[in-house]
């Protein structure tokens, strides 16, 4: 099954959402939208999910922000302490539970919790500070997670970065999909989604046809 950008949008913010599943609803999947701090995993999932979503956050203290790097993310006034939550329904009866984990290393006890029975992972990554990516990629890789990578922009992100040189500089396989995304945008985010979903399809081909 291939899936074609989207253009369906999510539920305006403030209006009711629907908390049942439609009843087209097929396979059920858990995704992982992992990330650095700040990197915008938290406002992804909001702004696809279909019922209200659920967040954790906690204003950042002083004491958080002698550990916590905040180059870039200057102005982020509160952090993700457990998990955000949502569910977004796609083409074909598919049904993503979208789980959002914390970015910061202090929290990496959670990562085997939330990571099981996950398929797969959005990986959002900061062209800005690329290298802060580099432990939350190395969970994914460590749990054996397909994933994808999603660039996130920044009204300040660099655009001189080719494709190559962003790959590279993430030492990914050229198998991982990457794309980039507006984390703001409903269907800008949809499209990332729909990337990692169509990568773990083609995986399971691949393996079905050995």
């Amino acid at each position: 099954m291939a899936f074609a950008p989207s253009s369906t949008t999510s539920p305006a913010r403030g209006t009711p959402r629907d908390v049942h599943l439609p009843d087209t609803a097929r396979d059920l999947v858990k995704i992982l939208v992992a990330g650095p701090f700040g990197v915008g995993k938290t406002t992804l999932i909001d702004s696809v999910s279909e019922i209200r979503p659920l967040h954790t956050e906690e204003p950042l203290s002083e004491a958080s922000a002698q550990v916590d790097d905040l180059a870039g993310v200057r102005d982020k006034s509160t952090t993700t302490v457990a998990v955000d939550f949502g569910r977004i329904s796609l083409p074909g009866g598919v049904v993503l539970y979208l789980f959002g984990t914390p970015g910061q290393e202090r929290f990496r006890a959670l990562w085997d919790d939330i990571a099981y029975g996950a398929l797969g992972a959005l990986v959002l990554v900061d062209s800005r500070r690329i290298d802060a990516s580099f432990d939350v990629l190395g969970l994914v890789e460590e749990s054996g997670l397909p994933y994808a990578v999603a660039f996130n922009t920044f009204p300040d992100s660099p655009r001189h970065h080719t494709r190559e040189q962003l790959r590279a500089a993430l030492d990914l396989e050229a198998g991982t999909p990457m794309v980039t995304c507006d984390a703001r945008d409903a269907d800008s985010s949809v499209d990332a989604l729909l990337a990692l979903v169509q990568h773990l399809i083609d995986r399971n081909v691949s393996e079905d046809a050995r």
